[in-house]
């Protein structure tokens, strides 16, 4: 005859049912008992309580469960279909403090059920062969779920942390023409130096449906940069930033920081917004956005990104202190040398390789410095930002600075992701794509010209124009050769001659370390 019993609302249960009535079952099938309970929390959270537990508790889990799987769902196909609305919501303030408390109760939940199963499993009627291998189970598959949505509520807080840090309030700007123009700005304040100088300035022109992206590097040392009539600086400068040698568009920064700050009443940055208006002088279109970032910490940014792979074409000199007293200022020998061909290069060699210029031309260096951006931008992909997102959120909260309005972010980050499937161009406002060094086109330029090319330059992109010119058709990469005769030139002969203040020789054998592309 069956065992039965009564339970407390009257219904008849039997003892031989081995789900919830485990006493009288055979030690194999305990065994399997406890590994379907472990294996029903992990896929479906509340299924273990239904049919071996307190069957309320479980059905309020599964409702919870069912609720989560389908946002999951919803938010897989909206990642495939309408990425900004991901990004909006991971970026944005409250949403995103919101998301992050569901993901730690959620993560406390699962934790409880996952107690409770064990509770059910009813460790004592188990092997003790087996108890050990449950307990170790649970705990793994604890730390999978409960402890993986902890962690991704960590990065989320340190992500909303980090754009909160940088990026500003405030309304968001519509395209110009089709395109976001960023302006770019590598600044550095050194010691030896008056105020920050950006030594590396760039637009960045993103196509707003396309992510079609062009880069105007404009060389440290231009001059004559005009100004609007609407610039706040068409007071001071009417005919342009062009009071001589001084005057290079680099030290506008410091200038209108130190200087002209009342122009700019209501910006964080009066410096910022001056390089803004100069860059659309020369350039002639409207720049809307800076991105400044402290030279002195991109080295903890590519050391956060697991270094960069580039393609170099030559030797770069890793610069050493200036010899005192010295007129015009010469160096001591340098403290080493990168080499040319396929490398990673860590934070502290990327950053000489962009901002060495010696023996060598300002224009070799802008090269360089577009070839370590390109590289930068190829590299950031999700992988990267998911697995190193930690140190690189901590590295961008010190080294940058910009004006980007942070309810806009989302689509800016969506335009970056199509901008990484295609090529982008670039030209540089003086040599090679202007004239020669000699020519001096960067003291005295021709606007005219400048302003024509840029928007050749920006028709070539518009895929309603006939598309995108390979870079190496439109004489705006320099490619680094396959092979190259040079095998004989190493580091310790370079360094000889440096020691010896062979410069001459040594501006012969460095001049294709403006080469570059990333690898």
């Amino acid at each position: 005859m069956t065992a039965s019993r009564i339970d407390g609302h009257g219904a008849r249960g039997t003892f031989t049912d081995p789900v919830r009535y485990p006493e009288t079952a055979p030690p194999a099938v305990r065994t399997k008992r406890a590994a379907v309970l472990l294996a029903l929390t992990l896929v479906l959270p509340g299924s273990a309580q239904t049919v071996a537990g307190d069957r309320r508790l479980g059905r309020r889990a599964l409702r919870t469960t069912f609720a989560c799987w389908g946002l999951l769902l919803l938010g897989l196909v909206l990642a495939v279909t309408d990425r900004s609305l991901i990004v909006g919501i991971v970026t944005h303030r409250w949403w995103s403090l919101l998301l992050i408390a569901a993901m730690l109760g959620i993560a406390v939940g699962w934790a409880l059920l996952f107690l409770n199963t064990l509770r059910l499993i009813r460790m004592p009627l188990l092997d003790r062969g087996v108890r050990p291998l449950v307990a170790g189970a649970l705990a793994v598959l604890m730390v999978l779920t409960s402890g993986s949505l902890a962690y991704g509520a960590y990065v989320l807080g340190v992500g909303r942390s980090t754009v909160g840090s940088i990026f500003q309030s405030g309304p968001a700007f519509d395209p110009v023409d089709g395109r976001y123009n960023f302006l770019l700005m590598g600044g550095d304040a050194g010691e030896d130096r008056t105020g920050r100088r950006p030594d590396s300035i760039s637009v960045i022109s993103v196509d707003a449906e396309t992510g079609a992206t062009v880069t105007f590097s404009i060389p440290r040392n231009f001059q004559n940069a005009p100004f609007s009539e609407d610039s706040p600086l068409w007071e001071v400068y009417p005919d342009g930033y062009n009071c001589g040698d001084p005057c290079i568009i680099n030290s506008l920064y410091t200038d209108v920081t130190q200087n002209y700050p009342d122009l700019y009443p209501d910006d964080q940055d009066p410096g910022a917004e001056a390089m803004m208006d100069a860059a659309s002088g020369v350039l002639g279109i409207e720049v809307q956005s800076y991105v400044l970032v402290d030279m002195n910490g991109f080295e903890q940014l590519v050391d956060a990104m697991g270094g960069i792979r580039i393609d170099a074409g030559g030797w770069v000199p890793i610069t050493a202190a200036e010899i005192p007293g010295t007129d015009p200022i010469r160096h001591y020998p340098p403290d080493g040398w990168i080499k040319p061909g396929v490398q990673t290069l860590d934070g502290y060699h990327a950053l000489w390789y962009a901002r060495s210029r010696e023996f060598v031309t300002d224009y070799d260096r802008i090269a360089r410095q577009q070839c370590v951006q390109q590289a930068m931008i190829a590299q950031l992909d999700p992988a990267t930002l998911l697995t190193r997102f930690q140190s690189i959120a901590a590295a961008g909260t010190q080294i940058v600075e910009t004006d980007i309005p942070q309810d806009q972010l989302a689509g800016f980050v969506d335009l970056g992701l199509k901008a990484q499937g295609q090529e982008t161009r670039r030209l540089t406002i003086g040599p090679p794509d202007f004239g020669t060094p000699a020519e001096n086109f960067v003291t005295y330029p021709d606007f005219d010209l400048v302003h024509a090319r840029v928007q050749e330059m920006l028709a070539d992109g518009d895929p309603a124009a006939g598309g995108v010119l390979p870079l190496e058709r439109a004489g705006l990469l320099a490619a680094v050769p396959a092979q190259t005769t040079d095998d004989w030139i190493t580091e310790e002969y370079l360094q000889e001659l440096a020691t010896i203040g062979d410069d001459v020789t040594l501006g012969e054998l460095l001049a294709d370390n403006g080469e570059c592309s990333p690898a």
